[in-house]
């Protein structure tokens, strides 16, 4: 369920406030061999399936950092801020890999606003969230991060 704010500064205030989830997302070998083609990060544990089977987690899994990429994409899902001239990504706070992805596993993200507050002199809303990339049954998530967004208002 996405929550809907009808401009930037409709954020402040919010901290605590739970986004998502967002919907699931099945992370297939097609895209994880893309992002290897992106990134030119080719290990056979992540576009190799016949060594994989008999590697570590019997199967191909995804790269750490295309299971933090998919959050990006999932945030639209959790958070609709409007009236927003731009909004840019700031980087992250904290970030963790705690669980590898699998091909074939169903990822979704669960969000959570940690700080809203104004910056560049009143201009922009800065926003923390903190998404958690969890894997379908399993108990620990494949990531957490914090990331940070700055939204510069239409008004």
């Amino acid at each position: 369920m996405t929550i809907i704010f009808e401009s930037p500064r409709d954020l402040l205030g919010k901290e605590g406030t739970i986004l998502g989830p967002s919907a699931w997302l099945t992370v297939d070998q097609a895209r994880i061999d893309a992002f290897a083609d992106c990134t030119g990060d080719h290990q056979w544990i992540h576009v190799d399936p016949a060594r994989a089977k008999d590697g570590p987690f019997g199967t191909t899994i995804a790269h750490g950092y295309l299971t933090l990429s998919l959050s990006n994409l999932m945030m639209p899902e959790m958070i609709d801020v409007r009236r927003v001239a731009n909004g840019l990504n700031v980087g992250t706070n904290r970030l963790r890999f705690l669980n590898p992805v699998r091909c074939g596993s169903r990822i979704r993200g669960v969000g959570e606003i940690l700080t809203v507050e104004e910056v560049a002199s009143g201009a922009a809303i800065q926003c923390v969230i903190r998404v958690t990339v969890e894997i379908e049954g399993e108990e620990k998530p494949a990531c957490v991060v914090e990331a940070i967004t700055r939204y510069f208002p239409e008004d």
